[in-house]
């Protein structure tokens, strides 16, 4: 072989090692939401509570927090570890919770571990044998629908048996046929993570609102283009409402003004 062609053969491999590089590195940038355009404003930590405020050393004992972390394990329905840690350290101010959405159950846990004694936790999900009441509207994707049904199959959960279970009161059924009347201005946190179809997302994102006490506040998980249910609900609501990105989550929130403080 000549060293021309060596040589070619050389650049040839290291040409085709450069563009699989580079279509992975698009493909984490994509992942990571780096290549696409947030129309909620971001906002830091600190700007929804004042526990997130570090000093120079960082993070603070007041952001202490007990999580089940799952670092590279898979598990169905997860927030990152960062954003378990952000709704753990929120429930700590927090005596009546609400989620849409339990899959595993880890946010609840969550809440459970880290709130006060006397809080009290409601979370709502569809039972393993509930799946035909699941109710999916035209302009819903197959595959939010697919992942709705997917991580909805579990009727026991993280919290189960552990020492503050007694905190949680567990909801089955369709949260489209949910009544959150008796829930209404009554709750410190309300979490939206259930089906990411967008009729769901609707749906449960005005019953939140209306759910939460002045004060209060409303966290919405998944907020990205790779998700456009979510994606594309939020960015309606944002239209109406002060909603902030919160900075290295998915998550969005809502603080509704305290009483006398007028209209957001």
């Amino acid at each position: 072989m000549s060293w021309e062609l060596a040589g070619l053969l050389v650049l040839g491999a290291l040409a085709a090692w450069l563009a699989r590089y580079a279509r992975r590195m698009k493909l984490l940038y994509r992942q990571r939401g780096l290549l696409f355009s947030y129309p909620i404003p971001k906002a830091h930590l600190h700007e929804i509570s004042d526990r997130f405020r570090a000093t120079s050393l960082g993070p603070t004992p007041a952001a202490e927090a007990t999580i089940v972390g799952h670092g590279p394990i898979m598990a169905p329905g997860a927030t990152t570890d960062t954003e378990a840690w952000v709704l753990a350290v929120l429930a700590r101010d927090a005596r009546a919770m609400f989620e849409f959405g339990t899959a595993t159950g880890r946010t609840t846990y969550g809440w459970a571990r880290n709130s006060p004694p006397d809080a009290m936790i409601a979370t709502l999900t569809l039972a393993p044998d509930q799946h035909a009441a699941y109710r999916a509207a035209t302009e819903d994707g197959s595959r939010e629908t697919r992942a709705a049904l997917e991580e909805s199959r579990f009727d026991t959960f993280l919290y189960t048996g552990t020492d503050v279970a007694h905190k949680v009161t567990q909801l089955f059924g369709d949260s489209k046929a949910f009544d959150e009347g008796p829930y209404e201005g009554t709750c410190d946190l309300v979490f939206v993570d259930g089906s990411h179809a967008s009729s769901y997302v609707r749906s449960d994102s005005a019953k939140a609102l209306r759910m939460v006490k002045p004060g209060g506040l409303v966290l919405w998980h998944d907020y990205t283009p790779l998700v456009p249910g979510v994606f594309t609900v939020l960015n309606e609501l944002a239209r109406e409402l002060p909603l902030v990105h919160l900075r290295g989550t998915a998550l969005v929130a809502y603080r509704r003004p305290p009483e006398g403080a007028g209209a957001a």
